[in-house]
């Protein structure tokens, strides 16, 4: 067994398990043998101590059947409206499920805006850390019901993959319909290989993926490898496993090698700059020079006035803005001390020249190294 994955699984203690509709969808509505099952194994997982955190699809297949309709609709408000039917029916028979084991469960319904609000984020850390001291299970899905473009998650994977940097996981763990990545889709080629260990996620790695679509879900193969980018980059370690094995989580526990594992980096980010890297939403962008993208890269400096080209958007101090070079390379995010405007004004300077542009010099630098995250 590969030495990361050995290390990772057996000094996990919070472990967030997403569950795709690959494995909980049927033709005629829910796999209620596989929401029996995965439960069974999360309730061995809490009975030894370990924190579980699951993110679950399949509102829209128990919605589906629950209404009476054939197939999913196009029309946004009646996919909505059959979410919002389908996720009474999920949770309900997670409920039943974990009660077999004397476990309570806690459904939370999330949007992209409840994580990228620094507040509604911090609130919602304290809510699972509150359900998880209770060992309680959350049971968490995008909130299908309200949700618009705007501040939609995307996928299941990329939400997981948020909820594993919320709450600091050791590991996050995606069920799929599939084996693990494969070098081309297995469905469709006898010689696929399955990639039991990728150490980083290179653009070849997302080719292999974007050639394996998914059957079912908003997300395919291509969004748990951007899930992986996340997770990996922020210390955590990813397994792409098939949760239509027998006692899938059992196995990978007990140290069977099985799916793909993703290295992770050696050291986790500080929560405060998880947020800032992957759950605030740019307001804007900076354009840098070579010099200033080198000493924030190779020699972990602030980003300073001077090295500044030109910026985009408007925005007022605080804000989350993405740093890029000129040839439109993002390098990473940071919260500004200076809005748009004034930054527009300081530009090209040298720190002791903001004061006699601005009036004043509430900082000397324009995003502080403690407040900047490179990606």
């Amino acid at each position: 067994m590969n030495d990361s994955r050995k290390v990772c699984f057996n000094t996990a203690k919070r472990i967030v398990v997403k569950i795709g509709s690959g494995v909980l969808s049927e033709e005629d509505g829910l796999n209620l043998k596989a929401i029996r099952s995965i439960s069974g194994q999360v309730c061995d997982l809490v009975d030894k101590k370990l924190e579980v955190i699951v993110i679950s699809s399949g509102a829209m297949a128990s919605g589906i059947k629950k209404v009476g309709l054939s197939r999913r609709p196009d029309e946004i408000p009646k996919r909505q409206a059959v979410a919002a039917v389908g996720q009474a029916g999920l949770i309900m028979e997670y409920e039943k499920a974990f009660a077999r084991y004397n476990k309570t469960v806690a459904q939370i319904l999330l949007t992209g805006d409840d994580l990228s609000n620094r507040k509604r984020y911090l609130n919602a850390r304290n809510t699972i850390y509150t359900l998880l001291s209770w060992q309680v299970i959350p049971i968490i899905n995008e909130n299908d019901t309200v949700v618009v473009e705007e501040i939609k998650f995307g996928d299941n994977d990329n939400l997981a993959a948020m909820i594993a940097l919320l709450m600091n996981a050791d590991i996050l763990i995606n069920l799929t319909d599939i084996d693990g990545l494969y070098n081309k889709d297995p469905r469709k080629n006898l010689d696929a290989e399955l990639i039991s260990l990728v150490s980083v996620i290179k653009k070849s790695i997302e080719k292999f993926a974007s050639d394996i679509p998914g059957a079912l879900g908003t997300g395919g193969m291509l969004s748990k490898i951007k899930a992986a980018k996340k997770a990996t980059a922020a210390g955590i370690p990813m397994v792409i496993a098939n949760g239509k094995r027998e006692d899938i989580l059992t196995k990978l526990f007990s140290g069977k090698e099985h799916g793909t594992f993703f290295v992770p980096k050696k050291e986790k980010l500080a929560s405060r700059k998880r947020w800032i890297a992957f759950s605030s939403k740019p307001e804007g962008s900076i354009v840098i020079n070579d010099g200033t993208a080198a000493a924030i890269l190779k020699r972990g400096k602030s980003l300073l006035p001077g090295g500044i080209i030109s910026v985009e958007g408007n925005f007022s101090v605080g804000a989350p803005v993405k740093f890029k070079k000129h040839d439109d390379k993002i390098l990473g995010t940071g919260l500004v001390n200076y809005s748009s405007a004034d930054i527009c004004k300081i530009m090209g300077l040298k720190s002791n020249q903001i004061k006699n542009c601005l009036g004043q010099k509430p900082y000397d630098e324009v995003i502080h190294r403690d407040n900047l995250v490179v990606i």
